[in-house]
């Protein structure tokens, strides 16, 4: 199968943006200072999820202000204020409106990974989350500033937003393997 150069730069860029993830991850698990980050030995499984969702909310920030960009455009637009189901959203509103749903997307599978990586984890190793929630918004604002110029641009943000999240999965999963 031959590959056109924009796929080969997908997954050029998609590749880094997996090695950029399990070199943070692994970095954070090894070396980060749980003291340094809130995280305590002792912490009960509510205390881990508590930490979670502290964590996320710079995730769903994210969200709220991209869901404001499009209202936002919206409420100035005679074209696009009756809404998607009416007509294609306007050359302006369309990018912004795009990323909007794929931020969404990507926000529902990444707060449910952190939220079920957190009850696997012992309470110091909690350090993890918010490197992949750093991770996450940095994929995310790459993608929204690549995503007009196309795939091949915006594929190192898209790559470091799954990416975290699939460590996050992967994680829970081998954790849960391993009896926790």
């Amino acid at each position: 199968m031959t590959f056109s150069a924009e796929q080969k730069a997908i997954a050029v860029r998609s590749g880094l943006a997996i090695l950029i993830t399990a070199a943070a991850v692994a970095s954070a698990w090894l070396w980060l200072s749980p003291r340094l980050l809130g995280a305590a030995p002792d912490m009960a499984t509510a205390d881990r999820l508590a930490y979670a969702l502290k964590a996320d909310l710079l995730v769903f920030l994210w969200l709220a202000g991209c869901l404001r960009a499009v209202a936002s455009i919206r409420f100035r637009s005679d074209a696009d204020r009756p809404g998607s189901a009416y007509a294609a959203p306007s050359s302006r509103l369309a990018v912004p409106a795009a990323v909007l749903q794929n931020t969404l997307e990507q926000t529902v599978l990444a707060v449910g990974a952190h939220l079920v990586l957190a009850t696997v984890l012992r309470g110091e190793e909690m350090v993890v989350l918010p490197v992949l929630v750093a991770l996450y918004l940095i994929g995310r604002v790459l993608f929204a500033h690549g995503y007009a110029r196309g795939a091949a641009a915006r594929a190192f943000g898209m790559a470091l937003t799954g990416a975290s999240t699939i460590a996050a999965f992967g994680a829970a999963i081998v954790l849960m393997g391993l009896g926790r």
